[in-house]
């Protein structure tokens, strides 16, 4: 077995949960149970093959469940696992810089924000810490 070596520990973050969509996936996840169609539709930029490879290399990780419900058609869900959960406090403080980095760069959320679930709850939580 090859032992991995990191230059630093905010490496091994990275390669877990790094790139373009898998915060974002996480982030919905955090809300609750979502089918893929459900990702999908509140994720309009992002392709098929692209989430379901995001979504199985992140079940590999342990970082999110997959529910197969025993049903015609087949239902299957995703969840965050226990230890997905750990997560919540990193990806609330994402967040949270991002809205003050928009907020910042933008003057306001809603000049460049989509409107969508997600955000509108982060509108009601302005100035405290998310859970």
């Amino acid at each position: 077995m090859i032992k991995k070596k990191y230059n630093i520990s905010v490496e091994a973050t990275l390669e877990v949960i790094g790139g373009k969509w898998k915060c974002v996936i996480l982030c919905h996840l955090m809300h609750g149970k979502k089918r893929t169609s459900d990702l999908k539709r509140i994720m309009p930029g992002i392709t098929q093959k692209m989430l379901t490879q995001q979504l199985r290399e992140l079940e590999k990780d342990g970082i999110v469940n997959r529910i197969v419900h025993n049903q015609v058609p087949p239902k299957v869900e995703y969840q965050l696992s226990e230890y997905g959960d750990s997560l919540r406090i990193i990806l609330n403080s994402l967040c949270l810089w991002g809205d003050n980095h928009i907020i910042k760069e933008y003057g306001s959320k809603n000049a460049v924000l989509e409107d969508n679930v997600l955000n509108n709850l982060e509108e009601e939580n302005d100035g405290r810490v998310r859970s």
